[in-house]
């Protein structure tokens, strides 16, 4: 499969969800590193202090942060060449039978009802931009095709949801110039991960960056780890 990267992304404009920390801050400073303006989402800004990123007030779960950020980006700079859903919990990891509903709201709500709102309204912006592309973080834990092995029932269907979202999105808006791809970072030590996984949240990070490195030409459409794809 031919992959076509850009060298850097100077001049180009990011928006990253739940950037505060883990997996979402080595995203935003990957993308930064390369040259992009990154814009941090975050719910509350104050909590992101480092210099080379842009806070920005962003809960995937409130509609008015969604459209103030979009806003104030297309004020800024007036373009957005890459949005990265990253936001996402864990969830109740019991049988599903055992889990509160609002529980399982709460997740579907973060997970996937948040992307797909964010993405939704960036769409416009991300349109104007050729070969702008879209990665969703999604996780193996939500891939059909590995096995849903048991237990986190609404982390697991959200990621899957959330898998079912790019395609979509790569079969709607491909001719429009706007790629879409999915990522699993793989078992990092975060909060939503564990202190026993096998890889930092920066190593987590890096096939999310590269996929954001994609020029016009490159796949679209695909589920994504370690910089191999993945059945979905």
């Amino acid at each position: 499969m031919t992959v076509s990267l850009h060298n850097d992304l100077s001049g180009q404009v990011a928006l990253v969800s739940g950037a505060t920390r883990g997996i979402g801050y080595e995203i935003a400073r990957g993308l930064a590193a390369s040259g992009a303006t990154v814009f941090a989402g975050a719910r509350t800004p104050s909590y992101l202090s480092d210099s080379e990123l842009l806070p920005i007030k962003l809960d995937v779960t409130d509609t008015e942060t969604i459209k103030a950020a979009i806003t104030r980006i297309t004020e800024m700079d007036g373009v957005l060449d890459i949005l990265v859903n990253n936001a996402g919990i864990a969830g109740p990891r019991k049988p599903l039978h055992m889990n509160a509903i609002d529980t399982i709201d709460e997740t579907f709500a973060v997970n996937l009802r948040g992307p797909t709102l964010l993405t939704r309204a960036a769409i416009p912006l991300l349109s104007t931009c050729a070969g702008s592309r879209i990665t969703n973080v999604s996780s193996g834990m939500g891939a059909v095709g590995e096995g849903m092995s048991g237990r986190y029932p609404a982390y697991r269907v959200s990621k899957t949801g959330l898998n079912g979202v790019t395609a979509y999105l790569h079969e709607e808006y491909r001719i429009d110039g706007v790629l879409a791809n999915s990522a699993c970072p793989g078992w990092v030590r975060t909060d939503l991960g564990s202190p026993d996984a096998p890889k930092s949240p920066k190593e987590g990070a890096d096939t999310p960056v590269w996929l954001a490195h994609f020029t016009a030409e490159s796949p679209s459409g695909l589920f994504w780890r370690d910089r191999e794809q993945i059945d979905w």
